[in-house]
């Protein structure tokens, strides 16, 4: 049995120019970070058949790989040439739809641990674009980059994403002070609606490619605020930071009427009059979980959002990203078996 342990992450900066319909006309730039909320990803190879089981929301079993519903395990097996006596089982912290980029942090955990069971080392960049291939070139999701590179990567990270669809990981240079601000200050809470982010998101990239003049001054504005976000992190301005989530907020909700509703406005302007300096839904929003940034109400604010029915998640910041955490494959007894099959 192998396991692999992949990070959620809460973006910081840029969020939304990492698609292709933006970043293929003006680049995209994403700062980001890893929390310690994981997908579990567990493969099995079971010696009594050579059936598909595949364990998730729902349960597959099944004898060919046409006949897998889940989309990321049919096309990464195929992808492994992998048709045949494979057990597939997934745990997360945090469920899906919550916008901290669980179907990423899926295929990536999954494709780290077919290349683990088929004993091939691959960088992390190289792991990264194999799950962009998967969800965006064969998948055809209307989705960017970035939740791939931060499930692989980890930290507080920083994209910066080319024309051609190339992209520059560094880290950012965050001093340990303001780590332990960050972690202290930025609050999460859970809206308890999940939705579905890919229609949100296919009508951003829709409106992207036809020069929708509202939706890409939006994206060029949240990525002028992001640039702002790493500068002022870096330099330890968090308070800084703290602002400057308000006006991407506020950017933000131009791009879509369904970003937003009622109850979320509710909640956002109820936070900023309990603490909050600023704050954003995660994702594409409509649901999920909310972020905010507050420095001497801490308790004040959770009060306020207690009362309103959400919930807090504490976490830390990740800084391993997706890793191999138990490895039982042992050729040496013969128990596993090398059910990889060659063109």
């Amino acid at each position: 049995m192998i396991v692999t342990r992949t990070p959620f992450r809460v973006p910081l900066g840029g969020g939304g120019t990492d698609l292709p319909s933006y970043y293929s006309k003006y680049g995209g730039f994403i700062f980001s970070g890893a929390i310690n909320k994981y997908m579990f990803i567990y493969i099995n190879q079971p010696i009594v058949d050579d059936l598909i089981r595949v364990k998730y929301s729902k349960s597959e079993t099944v004898h060919s790989l046409d006949e897998v519903h889940h989309d990321l395990v049919r096309e990464a097996c195929r992808l492994h040439q992998i048709k045949d006596a494979i057990e597939i089982i997934s745990m997360a912290d945090v469920p899906a739809g919550t916008g901290l980029g669980s179907s990423s942090c899926y295929i990536v955990g999954l494709l780290n641990g077919l290349h683990t069971l088929r004993k091939e080392y691959i960088s992390l960049q190289a792991l990264a674009e194999e799950a962009c291939k998967v969800e965006i070139d064969i998948l055809k999701k209307p989705i960017g980059k970035h939740d791939q590179y931060m499930a692989t990567f980890g930290g507080l990270t920083v994209l910066d994403i080319d024309r051609d669809g190339s992209v520059h990981v560094r880290d950012a240079k965050v001093d340990r002070e303001t780590i332990d601000a960050l972690e202290r200050n930025i609050l999460l809470f859970y809206t308890g609606v999940s939705r579905k982010s890919l229609d949100i998101l296919s009508k951003q990239n829709s409106a992207t490619q036809r020069d929708d003049k509202a939706v890409v001054d939006s994206l060029h504005t949240i990525k002028e605020i992001g640039c702002r976000v790493l500068e002022a992190v870096e330099s330890g301005r968090v308070t800084e930071f703290g602002h400057l989530l308000h006006e991407h907020w506020t950017a933000k909700k131009k791009m879509s009427d369904r970003i937003s509703n009622p109850k979320i406005n509710r909640i956002y302007e109820t936070a900023r009059k309990n603490g909050a300096l600023g704050g954003k839904i995660m994702g594409a929003g409509g649901g999920g979980f909310f972020m905010f940034y507050a420095e001497d109400k801490h308790r004040q604010l959770r009060k306020a959002m207690k009362e309103e029915g959400l919930r807090e998640m504490r976490y830390r910041f990740d800084f391993e990203g997706t890793k191999v955490i138990a490895n039982f494959l042992d050729s040496r007894n013969g128990f596993f078996r090398n059910r990889v099959h060659a063109e």
